[in-house]
């Protein structure tokens, strides 16, 4: 399938060939027919990916000081290597999809194959979206309309927050695609609005959705022309939907609103403030959340936990149905908003519209269903494909075993395959569960294929080993199938979550022994091979006396959201990190484990 990439080194935008992506529980399989580019969200990323180091930290000092935390803990050269190898991984873009329904993992209802859907769905041929983050389209609304809805829904949330009531006075500063979403929300709700920007192409839009417009480029008295418009009284609230580093938008939202005004940041600005301007109106801040509740909250965007209704009238899924609903009303006007369509495979020239000086609003990216054959866009395997003179990265020595890689993480791509490349195996496949990052690593490291589909891995009788970097909460099935398919398993730490999760392997691996040639199985306790470690342990296996082993861990800290520090996915920080440590503590001791005993905390 197609998929449109980001740099994040570069800020170039490519389409590649990436794998279908699986279907796990709680998420839908979609085939995308149209999907928005959001230019001023993605134009940012792109601005972001072209500028040099020293930008890229200016404009995300939060990264730096992280960056800062881990020299101190892991060193200077590891945390380089950690940003080189981060900033080296590709994203992938788009976030406002509409399309059909082609798969539905375990646990999903309320949808069925052939829904048509609107979705938070990348810029690519096949989706893989959280059921929470989808909602199904009104048979009179057109795929290409829906799929502005989760921009609609951007604009929505913004609106929830500012509160309007019938009759009040809005500003919208800021006229993009959000603005011009918001102005026509705001009429649905009854309001007068005011909507302020640079572009006269945008006030001229505004006027044909209902609303007064003040030019911000040739007005010298913005505020004073928004104070006329209210007789005096100033408006109501503002919703400020402008993309620029500038505080000026959210300054004169304050000069512009009455007492007790509020304002809504929906966009991305300066936030140098005056508290005067606030203090003395009692005006009321708030920053907007993307889509609504529910937005970066794991229970409920991957788990698919819904917040109740009584609670949450409007989650993320129920903003979607209601800007679709809105559609289908035709107080919504996304026609008006389209200045630009490109087929998928010309992606990388809108991206060009989107990042240069052309004007533009909407542009749409459409995906020819005729064009390209389902089979073809639901491979789940595909070959590695280089550009016109890109030699393969990697020469594997002669006789070297053959080598499939499942997980292609910051770990995996920053340690092990590296490692592998330099001992000279042969890399052959490598697999991620959405297939973009298997793509991307199978291309730098010189994979002959990328995939989703693990079972063909497994199967693969040209496969001698397996090396398997996922989550810890797949580690032990992963390493059973591997054995049961008669390959050689290098395993990240843990081995399992848990004792049934060992019993299954022990059983496996018994299996696969039981012909006399018996597989290695090795897990990934690094600690024991260090020089220093290993010097250290033969000073230690002349004293016969007991042994007493205190071990300090500079671990840092991990937030408490991080998936290694859930009990389901990665186990927490003993089962998941510490047992390198009590792996090296048995190394250095020379004996095995007999008990264990955990102090209350």
């Amino acid at each position: 399938m197609k998929q449109v990439l980001q740099s994040l080194r570069s800020g170039a935008t490519e389409v590649i060939d990436a794998p279908c992506p699986s279907v796990p529980a709680g998420h839908v399989l979609i085939r995308t027919s149209h999907s928005v580019v959001s230019t001023g969200t993605e134009r940012m990323l792109i601005e972001f990916g072209k500028a040099g180091f020293i930008d890229k930290a200016r404009q995300q000092p939060d990264k730096v000081r992280m960056v800062l935390d881990k020299m101190r803990t892991d060193g200077i050269g590891t945390t380089i290597r950690a940003v080189r190898n981060k900033l080296d991984q590709p994203i992938a873009l788009g976030y406002s999809n509409a399309g059909t329904v082609l798969g539905i993992g375990d646990g999903v209802t309320g949808f069925k194959i052939d829904d048509r859907v609107a979705s938070n769905g990348k810029h690519a041929e096949i989706v893989c979206v959280p059921k929470n983050l989808c909602a199904k389209i009104p048979d009179s609304v057109t795929d290409e309309a829906a799929a502005f809805t989760t921009l609609g829904a951007i604009a929505l949330q913004g609106v929830r927050l500012a509160m309007p009531a019938i009759g009040e006075t809005f500003a919208v500063v800021g006229l993009g695609l959000i603005g011009l979403l918001t102005v026509q929300l705001l009429k649905a709700h009854g309001c007068r609005v005011v909507g302020i920007d640079l572009d006269r192409s945008r006030l001229n839009l505004a006027r044909s959705f209902g609303a007064e417009t003040i030019d911000a480029a040739s007005s010298v008295d913005v505020e004073g022309e928004a104070l006329a418009f209210t007789q005096g009284r100033g408006v109501d609230g503002v919703l400020v939907t402008a993309s620029t580093s500038s505080s000026k938008p959210i300054q004169q939202s304050a000069r512009m609103c009455r007492k007790r005004g509020r304002i809504v940041l929906v966009g991305v600005t300066g936030l140098e403030l005056s508290r005067a301007d606030f203090y003395e109106k009692e005006i009321t801040f708030q920053v907007s959340c993307s889509y609504g509740p529910g937005r970066y909250d794991p229970v409920y965007e991957e788990k698919g936990q819904d917040y109740p209704l009584g609670f949450v009238r409007w989650t993320e899924q129920r903003n979607f149905e209601a800007v679709l609903d809105l559609m289908a009303e035709q107080r919504l006007n996304m026609a008006a908003l389209v200045s630009h369509r490109f087929a998928i495979t010309e992606a990388e020239r809108a991206y060009e519209v989107v990042g240069g000086d052309e004007p533009s609003l909407g542009v749409m990216l459409t995906y020819p269903v005729l064009d390209r054959p389902e089979t073809t866009v639901t491979a789940r395997t595909v070959a590695i494909v280089r550009g016109v003179g890109e030699k393969a990265p990697h020469a594997p020595r002669s006789g070297a075993p053959a080598v499939g890689v499942i997980g292609s993480g910051s770990y995996a791509t920053g340690v092990l395959i590296p490692a592998l490349k330099k001992a000279g195996a042969s890399l052959k496949t490598i697999a991620s569960g959405m297939g973009l990052s298997a793509a991307h690593a199978g291309r730098k490291f010189g994979f002959d294929t990328a995939t989703t589909d693990i079972e063909s891995l497994l199967a693969d009788g040209s496969l001698d080993a397996i090396v398997i970097a996922t989550r810890h909460d797949t580690h032990a099935s992963l390493v059973a199938k591997a054995l049961e398919a008669g390959k050689s398993v290098f395993v990240e730490k843990p081995l399992a979550l848990d004792q049934s999760g060992i019993e299954t392997v022990d059983a496996a691996y018994r299996a696969a022994s039981r012909g006399g040639h018996a597989p290695i199985l090795m897990v990934g306790f690094n600690r024991r091979f260090a020089p220093l470690v290993t010097r250290m342990q033969s000073f230690l296996t002349t004293v016969r006396e007991p042994k007493s082993i205190i071990m300090t861990i500079n671990a840092g800290r991990i937030p408490k959201e991080h998936w290694s520090q859930s009990q389901e996915a990665g186990g927490g920080r003993i089962i998941g990190e510490a047992c390198h440590f009590i792996d090296l503590a048995r190394f250095l001791a020379g004996a095995p484990i007999v008990s264990r005993h955990i102090l209350p905390m």
